[in-house]
């Protein structure tokens, strides 16, 4: 009936740069962690939605983009409240919307389109994204990247120190620092900079710093 793919994976740091022909089958794509953060080619699928609290806005509102003859096909079955074709019916107001929420991604959008819209967004999160890569890559194994070079997320920066004491020092000493977030997920542990739209670039220089600063001083 369809192909369902995630495109960035948060956990892991993992991305796909580009995404198949599926031919006649809708694909589906959940975009919630990386949508507009680089152009990408709408007409290729069925449904994107994306919860906007990564990129676009704070959590409470998600944003879909979905082709007319897919909404209009929902099953009877589905509950009124969870067909995709209520809120298209009602130009997304058949209940109260989250208005502050959607105001916010209002604002985002404006400031996308000041950056010089996602060509100036994506030049921006492939520098930051450089910036820390490149240092991983230069530690001469100190510092671990989790995945291959080509699947690397742009969004989500994981890597890995020698023993679980080290990574435990890092992020003790990195929130000294006044940096916060780098703990990996519970799931598979390690080191994690979340890296979306609205960090921006001099925050990744001095994350890149810190890491040059802790490798001198623990190798």
């Amino acid at each position: 009936a369809y192909v369902h793919m995630t495109s960035n994976e948060t956990i892991e740091g993992t991305q796909f740069k580009q995404f198949p022909d599926t031919g006649s089958v809708p694909l589906i794509v959940d975009m919630s962690s990386d949508i507009f953060c680089k152009p990408f080619d709408v007409t290729q699928f069925g449904l994107i939605y994306a919860g906007a609290q990564k990129n676009l806005g704070p959590s409470g509102v998600t944003v879909v983009i979905a082709r007319e003859e897919l909404l209009t096909s929902s099953p009877d079955n589905i509950p009124t409240m969870l067909r995709y074709s209520t809120y298209e019916k009602n130009n997304s107001l058949y209940n109260t919307p989250p208005s502050f929420a959607i105001y916010m991604v209002n604002e985002v959008l404006k400031w996308i389109q000041e950056e010089g819209g996602l060509a100036g967004i994506e030049r921006v999160n492939q520098q930051k994204a450089a910036l820390l890569y490149d240092r991983i890559d230069s530690s001469e194994g100190f510092y671990r990247g989790c995945v291959d070079s080509a699947d690397r997320s742009i969004m989500n920066v994981t890597f890995r120190l020698a023993n679980e004491d080290l990574e435990k020092q890092f992020i003790k000493e990195s929130e000294q620092a006044g940096f916060i977030g780098l703990k990996g997920h519970r799931s598979v542990g390690g080191l994690r900079a979340s890296i979306y739209n609205a960090v921006p670039l001099e925050n990744c220089q001095a994350l890149a710093e810190f890491m040059d600063g802790f490798k001198q001083r623990n190798s």
